[in-house]
Parts: structure tokens; C-alpha cells; sequence
């Protein structure tokens, strides 16, 4: 029996993936605009990234990740750089850890997500078959149940992965795993959702995607 992915250790290797991909950056780089977060560079989504960790192991972690929260952590890092700001993610990760251990996984979305918007931005693909993106797949895939309306007749099928029955629903959304995946965090445009539609009508089912703020003006490949 193969063993089931440990969410805790999937975040520990997206952050080191993410340390990877930062850590090399020059200043002209670090403030490069994320298309998926078009408030923020690089550097300031990396400091969100670093503060929510930290925040996190002190307690100081509202409900809703409300925008003063996060926007909070990025201005208290604006004159950091990045070798800072990975020095502060380092000494927070153990603590981190230990969090998660006691009190659940649910750090690994924000690294899992963003790690995604950090690699679009700088146009530098990876990590898109982790067990981790998997794991925030399937976490949103329950949330985005619970958002469609009554009575709904959908199904998302991907190359090796499928939510509900293709065979059956009305309407049928057929795109790459990775898409799919991308589409359940807010990070496709309802462009893409309708130019993915092969079966039926989407339209009454954009608001169930947009689960963490309004679907993206423009499309997003990563």
C-alpha cells in the first residue's frame, strides 16, 4: 500500500522549492509584477509568504486573512530584501512545522498557491505534478462542492484527474490536471473557463470558482 503524502512535509519541500527560485533574484527581478496578484511584485508577495508564516507561529492569524492582514505583513518587510526575507523564512520553519503538527496542514495553501504565482511571474515552470498542488486540489475541490448552486450538473475532467461523472453532468469542463487545479485557487480567467467548456453552459457556475476573490480579468498559464 503506497503511503498517503504528508502535507506537513509537502510544505516543507515547496518552501524549499520556493527558496530556490528567490534566492538567485537581483533587485530588477524582485520587482517584477505577479500577474495573478497584480497588486504586488515579486518581493512583496515573497514577504506575505515569510509574514504569513511568522504571524502564524505568533498567533496573530485572523479568520479571513483579511487584505489589512496580509497588506500588514508586506509593509513591514518593505525594506527587506530578498536574502533577508529567505533568512526570516528559514528561522521561522521549524516553528512553523511544529504549528502544523499540532494544529493541521493549512499553511500549505498559501505556500502551494503561491509558489505557482511566483513561478508565472518570472516565468520559470515547476512543481506542477507535487504531491502538495494535489493535496490544495482536492482541499478546494470540497469547497468549490459546497459553492455551486442547487440542483448542479458539472464535472471538471483532467488528463489523470476527474470531479464528478463526464459521463453524466450537463455541463463538462475538460482542461491539463494543472489547470484544473489552478481553476479551484482563483487563477483562471472566466475566458478560460468557457474556452474549456466541451459539454453545457459554465456561466451559472463562475462565482462557485471564484473562492478566493473575483476571477482574474485577464488569463493566467500558470
Amino acid at each position: 500500500m503506497s503511503r498517503q503524502p504528508d502535507p506537513v512535509e509537502e510544505w516543507s519541500r515547496a518552501q524549499r522549492r520556493v527558496i530556490e527560485l528567490v534566492s538567485p533574484l537581483d533587485a530588477e527581478q524582485a520587482r517584477v509584477r505577479v500577474p495573478s496578484c497584480p497588486d504586488w511584485t515579486v518581493r512583496d508577495l515573497f514577504s506575505h509568504m515569510v509574514g504569513l508564516g511568522s504571524d502564524v507561529v505568533a498567533g496573530d492569524e485572523p479568520d479571513d486573512h483579511n487584505e489589512a492582514w496580509t497588506t500588514r505583513q508586506v509593509e513591514r518587510r518593505r525594506d527587506h530584501d530578498i536574502a533577508e526575507l529567505v533568512a526570516e523564512w528559514e528561522a521561522t520553519a521549524a516553528p512553523l512545522v511544529a504549528w502544523m503538527g499540532e494544529n493541521g496542514p493549512r499553511p500549505l495553501g498559501d505556500v502551494i498557491i503561491h509558489e505557482q504565482d511566483l513561478r508565472g511571474a518570472l516565468e520559470v515552470p515547476g512543481g506542477q505534478d507535487s504531491a502538495g498542488v494535489a493535496i490544495i486540489r482536492d482541499r478546494f475541490a470540497d469547497r468549490f462542492a459546497a459553492a455551486l448552486p442547487d440542483g448542479a450538473s458539472l464535472a471538471l475532467s483532467g488528463e489523470r484527474w476527474t470531479w464528478g461523472d463526464p459521463a453524466s453532468a450537463d455541463t463538462v469542463l475538460r482542461a491539463s490536471d494543472f489547470d484544473l487545479a489552478r481553476a479551484l485557487v482563483t487563477r483562471r480567467s472566466a475566458a478560460q473557463l468557457r474556452a474549456w467548456t466541451v459539454r453545457g453552459d459554465v456561466e451559472p457556475y463562475l462565482d462557485a470558482f471564484a473562492l478566493l476573490g473575483p476571477l482574474p480579468a485577464a488569463d493566467l498559464v500558470v
